[in-house]
């Protein structure tokens, strides 16, 4: 999903990115205006105003992680809702407790439905003149009357128990506690492309009855969600079936045991040297046997350009990862955010007896799987 995005820049300390379906739903915008014949800026206005409608759940949302000490790296918009990423495994650990689930994902929908009901009482209250209640509910030629409803959509659209909507959420999150979030995760996924499936099929319906405002104006808005809604639930569940494999994979089936380590005593020229004939990107920095940093070579090489020759002890990273043998690999990759740290050191006690890094890591697992199947086969 991350990859079909791209950034807003950084906003209270967490990164925002946009999602490249909410241009697909711009050129949907500018089409609407062409068939509605009017001017091509109240497309442009329309998006924003779908826009404004995700940017109002992710505030309140926001506000609501902020109340539970929850610490964001970075949220990713789509045109259901958002994404969020959270930047401590403490704080995603946290996000998945009933209560706080089950807060967080409400947040949104009520945001959006009081936002709604406040933007109708102002238009009732200054004037009369605006039929808010009339259709096509949703149209570039009523933008305040579109205000209301694109919120009201998104509201109830986020209380179907379908994932990645808040609802889907809660649900996962109450199977999880009988079935396990695997077998729960495939469950929700399951009814979530029902779900989408159902709403495109509502949509088509609705799109081909004879008079078009009968639909309010939503049947095109429904595909498009109900597109939105399979795939995000075709993802979770290739997701899982990832997920499920790598939490049989224990960290000391894929380390590597042969590598080399830094002193924090070296100097960097030394260790510019050591890095040379060495495959690694990333060293582990030890004191005898105990770990006490990670070092790379970029930073290794960038603190020799700009400062000269210096220790090591002065540019390795103190905060870091540091995974047992028993872990599972599954557990790893989700402390380490979406694979942010290039190196997992791999110690018993403080004392270092191998590490993961991203290069090694699928070939690795290539290899593991053969030496499984060789053994089930022997």
């Amino acid at each position: 999903m991350r990859g079909w995005s791209f950034p807003l820049g950084r906003w209270f300390g967490v990164d925002l990115r946009i999602h490249t379906f909410f241009l697909l739903l711009l050129g949907f915008c500018l089409l609407s205006t062409s068939v509605a014949g009017v001017a091509a800026w109240r497309g442009i206005m329309l998006w924003l105003l779908l826009l404004l409608a995700v940017f109002v759940r992710e505030v309140a949302r926001l506000i609501t992680a902020a109340y539970h000490d929850l610490h964001l790296r970075s949220i990713l918009l789509l045109p259901i809702g958002g994404l969020f990423s959270y930047a401590t495994p403490e704080s995603a650990e946290r996000a998945a407790e009933g209560q706080v689930q089950t807060t967080l994902a409400l947040s949104g929908p009520l945001a959006n439905l009081l936002f709604a009901a406040v933007v109708a009482a102002l238009v009732y209250g200054a004037t009369s003149s605006v039929p808010v209640a009339a259709r096509p509910w949703i149209t570039p030629t009523h933008l305040i009357r579109s205000t209301v409803w694109l919120s009201v959509m998104l509201g109830l659209l986020n209380l179907l128990p379908a994932y990645p909507l808040d609802a889907g959420r809660i649900l996962r999150g109450k199977l999880s506690q009988t079935r396990g979030m695997a077998q729960a995760t495939k469950a929700v996924s399951g009814i979530s492309q029902g779900f989408g499936l159902l709403a495109m099929v509502a949509g088509l319906a609705l799109l081909a009855l004879p008079n078009a405002s009968l639909s309010g104006g939503i049947s095109p808005w429904l595909i498009m969600g109900g597109f939105f809604i399979f795939i995000g639930a075709q993802l979770e569940d290739q997701g899982v079936m990832f997920q499920s494999v790598v939490e049989t994979v224990l960290m000391r089936d894929v380390m590597l045991t042969e590598f080399s380590t830094l002193s924090p005593s070296d100097t960097l020229a030394d260790a510019l040297y050591k890095a040379i004939h060495s495959l690694q990107d990333e060293f582990p920095v030890v004191r005898g046997a105990n770990l006490v940093g990670v070092v790379s070579k970029q930073s290794i090489l960038a603190a020799l350009r700009s400062e000269g020759n210096g220790y090591v002890q002065s540019v390795m990273a103190r905060t870091f990862q540091v995974a047992r043998p028993e872990d599972s690999l599954g557990l790893m990759i989700r402390r380490i955010a979406g694979g942010r740290m290039a190196l997992v050191p791999v110690a018993v006690n403080g004392r270092i007896v191998g590490i993961v890094t991203w290069q090694n890591l699928s070939n690795s697992m290539g290899l593991l799987a053969e030496h499984r199947r060789f053994e089930r086969e022997n």
